[in-house]
């Protein structure tokens, strides 16, 4: 059963995505919060498996509440969906870079949700539609220039060209096809990256892959 934490300050949202989630036979509402604090105390408390945090909320917000989450190594195997009301809000790369395993748009579509919250907790990233390319592309753009490419070294010459690749938003599978090889062989080198390089999440391996300057925006591979 997939554990569910609902972090949003509107009642009204949290009832609506509650009664979605909880209708479905692999998933339950675990707890609710209406602010960011809340949103704290409720994960260490019942330590669910994905919170949908909203990024603007009072006392504390998603933002902070993130920071703080994935922060914890007691809180490792927790992942955070962010919730926001327009595609391109001005945090949400900040998010991701702080340790969100992805966003989404709070009037997404009620199949989309779902797929979401299961695919998070397969240990996938919320990164593959284009819309999602274009806001890492948009905010890598806005950030400050690609810092010297050190940690990659540890890289080998496939790894870093996977990397790439997750960095412009390919599947395990999409990526298996540029390079002919198995899925499980692309999914071996994901891993290994995100070990070398210390990264929580496919996610921050996209953060990586800008920052280091290994990926640039508009680039398509």
């Amino acid at each position: 059963m997939i554990r569910v934490l609902l972090a949003d300050d509107q009642l009204l949202v949290r009832a609506g995505f509650k009664a979605l989630l909880d209708a479905q036979p692999d998933i339950e509402v675990a707890a609710e919060a209406a602010d960011g604090q809340e949103a704290l105390a409720a994960v260490r408390a019942h330590r669910p498996d994905v919170v949908l945090m909203d990024i603007r909320m009072p006392v504390v917000d998603g933002l902070a509440a993130t920071r703080q989450l994935t922060a914890d190594p007691a809180l490792a195997d927790v992942r955070v969906v962010m919730l926001t009301t327009f595609e391109l809000d001005e945090y949400v790369f900040e998010a991701i870079r702080s340790g969100a395993s992805g966003f989404l748009v709070k009037d997404t579509e009620p199949d989309e949700l779902l797929r979401a919250v299961r695919a998070v907790v397969a240990g996938d990233a919320l990164l593959s539609p284009g819309v999602t390319r274009r806001l890492i592309a948009e905010f890598a753009a806005r950030s400050k220039e690609p810092a010297p490419a050190a940690a990659l070294t540890a890289l080998t010459e496939r790894e870093r060209e996977v990397m790439a690749l997750v960095g412009i938003g390919l599947s395990n599978d999409e990526i298996a096809r540029r390079l002919v090889v198995s899925p499980l062989t692309a999914k071996t080198h994901v891993s290994r990256a995100m070990v070398k390089l210390g990264a929580r999440d496919r996610a921050q391996l996209v953060v990586l892959a800008y920052e280091s300057g290994l990926v640039r925006p508009g680039w398509l591979g």
